[in-house]
């Protein structure tokens, strides 16, 4: 402390910057979580030199900045499918991103310091407003919860306390780790043994909690299909029959499923225009139910939607997606923007996709009842909020839009955390990977490579009983941050009035 103390208040905000960018490194697909812990505490040793709430904002805004251009990489990604059209948006895509969600970071810093300017309550206040910054992320301008810090314990044993709290308690040990360090490098002995025991707690405390995995005998059989269709030749007309003949393929394989899953958009032509692929569908599936994703119009709208196929080719379930990616799938004040040449990445007409009435549960013949997500949805936990439980969740997706880098990973690992957080089984397929079954324990089962094409034949693990997080969801834990963080305040402004008297 005393060493940055002396540096000049620039290198500080250099040294916070790159405490940032080691924080992301604890992401997937890396996963070294304890880099998480301590970038975030060399950034916060930072915000402790900086007197004030405006310097210390400042810093936190420097610290996200590092941190979200790692994490977030992938961004640039969409926009290279089509090099020519949207290349050039990339590195704006990427400082936008960066420095806006790095606002919270800086929002967080400044609540904290106002709370508590100095002293123990500091760090308290700091770990309670960088937790309730990200959980407001996830919901201001339709949200974007992606890279929370506490996303790196994902990949510990630490992730079955999730059940509790989801995202939010594993958010509140890490940072409660990371902000409580610099005190203990200041005086190690005998605090280091305390920090010790705190670090072995969750992590201990998560692996008694992981449960056996759950007996599979004479549970329903799902085929993944995972076609490994690169984005930039998924609506070629040239190669389109190829593709799907390839997915017919892999469909008719030999095996007895009894349901088969193709990703989102599968099908390289809209729903209308095709009444008479689906008997053939069917008749490559046995007669099995199959679930594909597909666009599909209706009332000059368009939707990006999931399909249930039944008999031969019978429709009769659709679900359309009803969270849409901005300046992905739709373009806010999309007429104006069109006339400058923005449009969605992935829209195919006009200025995007409409969204559907939200989420619902469809009748799966031979699994159960089944949570349809699209994409981006399954990143959102409040998404997966229903009246009726479901027994399973069932997520398709088109990842070759994240690149093969981060985006792929982070995304499954998300998939990961919203199956622990409900106790839920989740078949996840994936057009370029990756593919898996996921069990309520988070483990992945048949998975299928990144940049593979394949199919898997794996049993649906049974749900567990409902979890408390998806009994309560984030508002109890997210009442009680308000709340003390508010006391510390209210504690903070007594002190400062009985100063000046």
């Amino acid at each position: 402390m005393a060493r940055l103390a002396g540096l000049s208040p620039r290198r500080r905000l250099v040294l916070a910057g790159l405490g940032g960018a080691v924080a992301a490194l604890g992401q997937a697909p890396l996963n070294a979580w304890p880099l998480t812990i301590l970038g975030i505490a060399l950034i916060h040793a930072c915000a402790l030199c900086d007197p004030g709430p405006r310097r210390s904002a400042l810093t936190w805004w420097i610290g996200g900045t590092g941190y979200f251009a790692v994490a977030l990489s992938w961004i640039v990604e969409p926009f290279l499918v089509d090099i020519a059209r949207h290349g050039w948006m990339a590195p704006f895509a990427l400082v936008f991103m960066a420095t806006g969600m790095a606002l919270f970071w800086g929002l967080a810093g400044f609540a904290a310091r106002l709370a508590a300017p100095d002293g123990r309550r500091l760090g308290l206040a700091t770990v309670l407003a960088l937790t309730l910054a990200g959980a407001l992320r996830g919901v201001i301008f339709t949200g974007f919860p992606w890279a929370l810090p506490g996303h790196a314990l994902i990949a510990s044993p630490a992730l079955h306390l999730a059940q509790f709290g989801g995202a939010i308690v594993l958010s509140l040990i890490v940072l409660g780790l990371a902000v409580s360090l610099p005190a203990v490098l200041a005086r190690p002995l005998p605090r280091a043994g305390h920090w010790a025991l705190a670090l072995a707690i969750p992590v201990a405390l998560g692996s008694w909690m992981q449960a056996p995995e759950t007996a599979t005998e004479g549970r329903p059989v799902v085929r993944l299909v995972q076609p490994n269709v690169p984005q930039d030749e998924k609506w070629d007309r040239e190669k389109a029959q190829d593709h799907f003949t390839n997915i017919l393929d892999l469909t008719s394989a030999d095996g007895t499923p009894d349901v088969v899953v193709w990703p989102e958009t599968a099908m390289p032509a809209w729903l209308e225009d095709v009444p008479h692929l689906m008997p053939v569908i069917s008749s490559a599936a046995g007669a099995k139910p199959v679930i594909f994703g597909v666009n599909r119009g209706e009332d000059l709208r368009v939707y990006n939607s999931l399909v249930l196929l039944e008999g031969e080719g019978e429709i009769t379930e659709v679900y359309d997606k009803h969270h849409l990616v901005p300046f992905g799938e739709y373009v806010p004040f999309g007429d104006l923007l069109g006339r400058i040449g923005i449009s969605g990445l992935a829209a195919r007409q006009g200025y995007g996709f409409s969204s559907g009435p939200g989420p619902r549960l469809i009748d799966v013949p031979g699994l159960g009842r089944a949570l349809p997500l699209i994409c981006y949805e399954g990143v959102f936990p409040r998404d997966l909020r229903t009246e009726d439980r479901p027994e399973f969740l069932l997520l398709i997706t088109n990842d070759a839009w994240f690149g093969t880098v981060s985006g792929p990973y982070q995304h499954l690992a998300q998939a990961r955390l919203r199956a622990v957080e409900q106790g839920l089984p989740m078949i996840r397929v994936a057009n370029t990977g990756i593919s898996a079954m996921i069990d309520p324990g988070g483990r992945l089962h048949g998975e299928m490579a990144l940049g593979t094409g394949g199919f898997r034949d794996v049993a649906l693990p049974a749900p567990r009983p409902a979890t408390p997080y998806a009994i309560g969801g984030d508002l109890p834990l997210v009442s009680l941050l308000i709340l003390v963080l508010a006391a510390l305040g209210v504690a903070n402004s007594g002190k400062m009035r009985i100063n000046k008297r």
